[in-house]
């Protein structure tokens, strides 16, 4: 039996799955990113790595890493990772001098989107933008099963351009980490959506999502404008990559409004829609796996 082993590596939690050829999950499991410490987050993936293979029984020809960054193809350093130890590693070096045998990295929202494509909510489908809503915005592109990439290690980064017909309502003038403002990132997030809630008291997005539900007047505005802004963004995605299923990932994907009611929206924004009355024919659905997908997505690298 061959095995696949991918890796999640995230800022707080790092873990490994051994999958059959077939997709079945054999093996998984996690444990604690050591924070701010590079060489101690190398040792402890090798370790996952040899934990499972050890448990399967069997070798992995090659090992798929999922980070929350990219690699630069200007210097092979990983760029843009919100776990900083990360930035300016060659972290796929390190981990072959440990484990001798070539290591994948690739970008986790990318892993999300390649899992989906291959035997997830969007199998079946030739070109899938897979979307990660939660702590951050990030999204990848897969077409006919191969990840999307471009000659600056960027594909995806969705959240990272501004919101898209803005008007007053939308509260502009956000400040972004990246340095830009309004970026989708800051309205479309977790943290950005429960911040803007006006006189927020700590309230986390689902209980926002709750109070407006049980008639919140100010929630039920604050989700109604949620909505508006998510369908605007896609609607951009939509105009210029016209993908055959968009498939959401994150926190705020299990707000099941948001399969309900952002469909219907679309057409004010897309151009067949508004200029030539078209129906929009673009499902857009939950994830399969969940908060599963990114490290299934590693180990298909």
């Amino acid at each position: 039996m061959s095995i696949k082993i991918g890796i999640d590596l995230g800022g707080t939690k790092i873990e490994v799955i051994a999958l059959t050829e077939q997709g079945k999950p054999l093996f998984r499991q996690r444990t604690h990113t050591p924070q701010g410490d590079y060489n101690a987050t190398v040792n402890c993936i090798a370790e996952l790595v040899t934990a499972a293979e050890q448990a399967c029984q069997d070798h992995a020809e090659a090992i798929g890493v999922g980070i929350p960054g990219a690699i630069s193809p200007a210097t092979g350093l990983i760029k843009n990772a919100n776990s900083t130890c990360l930035i300016g590693q060659r972290l796929d070096d390190d981990l072959e001098k440990l484990l001798k045998r070539p290591i994948r990295l690739a970008n986790d929202a990318d892993c999300f989107a390649l899992s989906e494509a291959i035997d997830g909510s969007a199998a079946g489908y030739n070109s899938v933008f897979g979307v990660i809503l939660g702590t951050g915005v990030g999204a990848g592109i897969v077409i006919n099963k191969t990840l999307l990439s471009g000659p600056n290690a960027i594909c995806g980064e969705w959240g990272h351009n501004p919101l898209p017909w803005p008007v007053p309502s939308d509260n502009l003038q956000r400040a972004c980490y990246c340095g830009k403002q309004d970026c989708i990132e800051t309205f479309l997030s977790g943290p950005g959506f429960s911040s803007a809630l006006p006189s927020n008291t700590g309230l986390t997005s689902l209980a926002i999502w709750q109070r407006a539900r049980a008639g919140d007047r100010s929630c039920q505005t604050h989700c109604d404008l949620y909505i508006e802004q998510l369908s605007k963004a896609l609607a951009s995605i939509i105009n210029v990559l016209d993908p055959s299923v968009i498939v959401l990932g994150g926190g705020l994907s299990n707000i099941d409004e948001i399969y309900e009611q952002v469909p219907k929206r679309l057409a004010t924004y897309l151009f067949s829609a508004s200029h030539n009355s078209d129906p929009v024919l673009t499902p857009i659905v939950k994830a399969k796996y969940g908060d599963s997908s990114g490290v299934r997505g590693a180990a298909w690298l």
